[in-house]
């Protein structure tokens, strides 16, 4: 494997988290959330870093998926999460930490991964890294929409 293609298989599965035996993008998620929580209680300026990270990890993560699933010779293959690990990010972006919302957010985004409701799974028939990584962050948004209306009504 190439140079480029080792640090996109790398990236792709987030430093081998898509390795994991069973669920490897539930376990993904799950780091990512675990993640999430530790900046905020290491940064007081955490939301705002996670989003740099996010605004950075969107091209990346769809440059790595699409070489890791061009190599793999699958259009979605299982062992790559970075997508998961984006998705994930964004619905926690949504509301102020609290790990009510991490672990609500945790569940809300894998539900809305795995039942992939509309435009969920018309997005991830996208060619390449646009679907691997756009089918998540729609979940994503889903999931941070919906943090977002139980957050505005609580007191």
């Amino acid at each position: 494997m190439r140079e480029n293609g080792r640090l996109a298989h790398t990236l792709a599965t987030a430093f081998g988290l898509g390795y994991v035996p069973y669920i490897p993008g539930t376990f993904a998620s799950l780091v990512t959330a675990a993640a999430v929580a530790l900046l905020h209680r290491a940064s007081d300026s955490a939301t705002l870093q996670l989003g740099a990270v996010l605004v950075l990890l969107l091209p990346v993560s769809i440059w790595a998926s699409a070489r890791a699933a061009r190599r793999a010779a699958r259009s979605d293959p299982s062992h790559v999460v970075i997508d998961e690990v984006a998705g994930q990010i964004f619905c926690l972006l949504w509301v102020p930490f609290s790990w009510t919302f991490l672990v609500l957010g945790f569940v809300a985004f894998r539900a809305f991964d795995i039942l992939k409701p509309y435009p969920i799974k018309q997005v991830e028939r996208l060619r390449g890294g646009v679907g691997i990584v756009g089918d998540d962050l729609i979940a994503g948004l889903y999931a941070g929409l919906l943090l977002r209306i139980v957050y505005a009504f609580l007191p």
